[in-house]
C-alpha cells in the first residue's frame, strides 16, 4: 500500500523487477534449446547431482553475512540474485533452491535469502503462467476457464505463503544439506532406473 509514496516499498519493487529479467531473457532466447537438449532423465539426474554437491560447498564454506534483512538489498544484489535463479531454466535445478544458495553465496541471510526467494517467485511464476496460457490459448475457454485459475492461483499463493513460513522457521535452525542428499539419491535413483530399463522415464 505504501508502494506509490514510500522509498523502500518502490526500491523493493524495483529489486523484484531487476531480479526477473535475467530469468526471462534468457528463457525466451534459450528457452527452447534447453528444453529440446536437456529435459531428458540423465541430464535432469545429473543436475540434480551437482546442485547437491553445490549446496553443500556453500553450506560448508565460511559465511560472510553483509545483507540482514530484505529490505537491505541493493539493485546489484538483486541482479545478482536474478542469475541465480536464471540457473532454474537448466531441468532439474530449483528455482528457490538457486536462488537462496546464490543469496548465501552472495552475502545475504538466510532469512533475506529465502524471503527475497519467495516474492521473486510471484512476478515468475504468474508471468511464466500468463505465457504457457498465451501458447494454448486455441484450447482453452476463457468463460468457464478463468475462474478456475483464478481460484487456483488464489489457492497457490496462500499455499506457498503458509509454506514460507514454515521454511523460514526451519532454516533459522538448520542448513540445506538434508536437501543435498535427497538430490543425491533421487539423481542416483534416476540414473539406475534409466539405464537398467526399470522405469521410463518420459517427459509430460
Amino acid at each position: 500500500m505504501g508502494l506509490p509514496t514510500q522509498w523502500a516499498a518502490q526500491k523493493f519493487v524495483l529489486n523484484l523487477m531487476i531480479a526477473f529479467i535475467p530469468l526471462a531473457a534468457l528463457g525466451l532466447l534459450l528457452g527452447k534449446y534447453i528444453k529440446a537438449l536437456l529435459f531428458k532423465p540423465i541430464p535432469v539426474a545429473l543436475a540434480f547431482i551437482i546442485g547437491a554437491f553445490v549446496i553443500i560447498w556453500a553450506e560448508k564454506r565460511e559465511h560472510s553475512i553483509r545483507v540482514q534483512e530484505v529490505e537491505d538489498l541493493s539493485p546489484l544484489d538483486a541482479l545478482k540474485l536474478g542469475c541465480a535463479q536464471a540457473f532454474a531454466l537448466i531441468p532439474g535445478t530449483s528455482r528457490s533452491g538457486a536462488t537462496i544458495i546464490g543469496g548465501l553465496l552472495f552475502g545475504l541471510s538466510r532469512k533475506a535469502a529465502t524471503e527475497f526467494s519467495f516474492f521473486l517467485a510471484i512476478p515468475t511464476l504468474i508471468t511464466a503462467s500468463l505465457y504457457d496460457l498465451y501458447k494454448h490459448r486455441d484450447l482453452l475457454d476463457l468463460t468457464t476457464d478463468a475462474p478456475l485459475f483464478g481460484i487456483g492461483l488464489g489457492v497457490a499463493f496462500v499455499s506457498a505463503l503458509l509454506a514460507i513460513k514454515g521454511l523460514l522457521r526451519y532454516i533459522s535452525r538448520h542448513d540445506f544439506i538434508i536437501f543435498a542428499w535427497y538430490r543425491i539419491v533421487f539423481g542416483l535413483l534416476v540414473i539406475a532406473t534409466s539405464y537398467s530399463g526399470l522405469v521410463k522415464w518420459t517427459a509430460t
